[in-house]
């Protein structure tokens, strides 16, 4: 996906690694949304490297790696960051199950206002 295609530029054996992330994995992989912002800039897509930069951030201003929050974080990438949690709990990871949709549902419901935008947040419900 578009969104983080700076992640080719994380290790696979830390985006793979079945536990807890050291600090500099950490780092590392919350790099990649800079980073792919930098290489949609180099390609010319100035709004999209916008988004893709953006796609961390948390309603809440805990997010990177700006820590935008509210609205100053752009629609698109409020909208990819619910996408994207969805699409993480209910996918099989090295470090943990799949939870069936409606569980992963309810957490985001829960994360409302607080790590996702209520408004976006909505939406996943009309979609899955």
């Amino acid at each position: 996906m578009l969104h983080d295609t700076g992640k080719r530029y994380v290790p696979r054996e830390v985006l793979d690694k079945p536990g807890p992330l050291l600090a500099h994995e950490r780092q590392l992989v919350e790099a990649h949304a800079a980073v792919g912002a930098t290489m949609l800039l180099q390609a010319g897509l100035h709004a999209e490297a916008a988004i893709v930069r953006n796609h961390h951030e948390r309603w809440d201003g805990t997010g990177y790696p700006d820590r935008l929050r509210g609205d100053a974080i752009p629609l698109e990438s409020r909208i990819i960051l619910v996408a994207d949690t969805f699409d993480a709990m209910t996918s099989d990871r090295p470090y943990r199950a799949a939870i069936p949709p409606a569980l992963a549902l309810a957490e985001i419901e829960r994360v409302a206002g607080s790590q996702l935008d209520p408004s976006a947040a909505a939406l996943v419900r009309d979609v899955v």
